[in-house]
């Protein structure tokens, strides 16, 4: 199974309509929050199933604060992030993650992209595609291919 992860697009389509056109086929599409108002959109553009979280910019959604959802037999955690004060670091989220038994936790916010492995648990943040922070600050992403065999795959992209 093949799944796009993005997050912090911040209601700007230009770089999100890049993505899904550039990576597909995907079979499902993870937005982990700050979408401000392009929920539908992102339904209606993406062709395949969306779970998505609400942001700390996404002040009239009706999307979950957390999403718990299985893609390929692992459980993953889906949050924004802000909650679990990830700009200042991971621990608090790790620590979450693993009391929930989850195998991948994901998260956004910072703006900065990552993908760590603590024991096993995996912990992913796609960056941002209209607000990167990172140094080169380009539009990041993140492409999970997993199997019902073996262990999920990474990979980092940039626009």
């Amino acid at each position: 199974m093949r799944v796009l992860i993005i997050s912090d697009t911040h209601g700007i389509q230009k770089n999100l309509d890049k993505v899904l056109a550039k990576e597909r086929p995907y079979e499902q599409v993870i937005h982990l929050g700050d979408i401000e108002g392009d929920e539908d959109y992102l339904k209606a553009v993406a062709d395949c199933p969306v779970a998505a979280v609400r942001g700390n910019n996404d002040y009239f959604s009706d999307l979950p604060q957390e999403q718990m959802i299985e893609v390929a037999g692992k459980r993953i955690f889906l949050t924004h992030g802000h909650y679990y004060y990830v700009a200042a670091g991971v621990e608090h989220l790790i620590r979450e993650a693993q009391g929930r038994g989850a195998d991948i936790v994901i998260f956004g916010h910072t703006h900065r992209p990552l993908i760590r492995q603590e024991g096993n648990l995996y912990v992913l943040n796609p960056g941002s595609l209209s607000y990167p922070r990172q140094e080169g600050r380009k539009p990041s992403y993140i492409v999970m291919e997993a199997g019902v065999f073996g262990e999920p795959k990474f990979f980092l992209k940039f626009l």
